[in-house]
């Protein structure tokens, strides 16, 4: 067997582990290491590299709106000081969603869609592009909606 395969199903066990045990930063990384062999996913690896990634961005979704609530609710009793301190909490959740996005949209250029064999993988991509791309706009949305202040 070559070393490539073995790595691969290595990342794919690790991957699958991960997920039963809800470690799913982890579950990314090893999906990412598979997607970085530049070989054409099974659509197995697929599911595995998509419920990673949304796991991971639904976490800190309802992080940020949780964080976004409070902050509302301080600012409504003027507690400057605990907002100041929860937008700087906030806004660490902001651009760890923008990494994260920024992150799956890169393996899918440099390696998924140039390594896709079929057009249900290359579909299956843009899908997930398209997605990532809507987290981008909801988190403006979500700003919006709550009334916050857009960081200067």
């Amino acid at each position: 067997m070559m070393a490539s395969q073995k790595e691969r199903e290595t990342h794919v066990y690790m991957a699958k582990l991960a997920e039963q045990a809800e470690r799913y930063d982890e579950m990314v990384e090893s999906m990412k290491n598979v997607a970085k062999l530049d070989v054409e996913l099974t659509v197995e690896e697929r599911n595995l590299l998509s419920v990673g990634y949304k796991n991971v961005i639904g976490a800190r979704r309802a992080s940020w709106r949780i964080m976004s609530s409070i902050e509302q609710k301080e600012e409504s009793k003027g507690n400057e000081q605990n907002v100041k301190l929860i937008k700087g909490y906030r806004q660490k959740v902001e651009e760890e969603l923008s990494k994260i996005c920024s992150d799956i949209l890169e393996i899918i250029d440099k390696h998924l869609i140039p390594s896709a064999g079929t057009g249900e993988a290359t579909v299956f991509y843009y899908k997930i592009v398209t997605l990532h791309e809507g987290v981008k706009s909801t988190m403006k949305c979500l700003k919006v909606e709550y009334g916050l202040r857009p960081r200067v």
